[in-house]
């Protein structure tokens, strides 16, 4: 028969075993874990650096395309700015003409009103 020391003893043998196994599985799966992490960080960097010159590639192409848009951008604002200038002389030449000419006629009618009293 077994002394009490020695059930004591069996028994934290047991236990041990019985946590060395465990802590074995969890090692197990934790090496896994981090194996299909670092599978899944290479296949993404795989991935991330064609996209990114892609992106280099398209913020280019658009950095392209705001120059020329600005260049439009400012040969509108000058054809805007002389279109203002020739309504500006258009509408002078208009007022001015349409002032010489009423004064012209009030001038005129005035004459002929004067000789026809006389």
């Amino acid at each position: 028969m077994l002394t009490a020391g020695e059930v004591a003893g069996l028994i934290v043998a047991m236990f041990w075993a019985i946590l060395t196994c465990f802590l074995a599985m969890v090692l197990v799966k934790l090496a896994r874990l981090l194996t299909e992490t670092t599978k899944m960080v290479s296949e993404l960097s795989d991935r991330v650096l064609p996209l990114l010159d892609d992106v280099s590639v398209t913020i280019g192409e658009a950095n392209r395309q705001l120059v020329t848009v600005e260049a439009i951008a400012g040969n509108v604002k000058e054809v805007s700015d002389h279109a203002a200038k020739v309504s500006r002389v258009a509408s002078g030449l208009v007022t001015g003409s349409f002032v010489k000419a009423s004064a012209f006629r009030y001038g005129v009618r005035r004459a002929l009103e004067g000789r026809r009293r006389s």
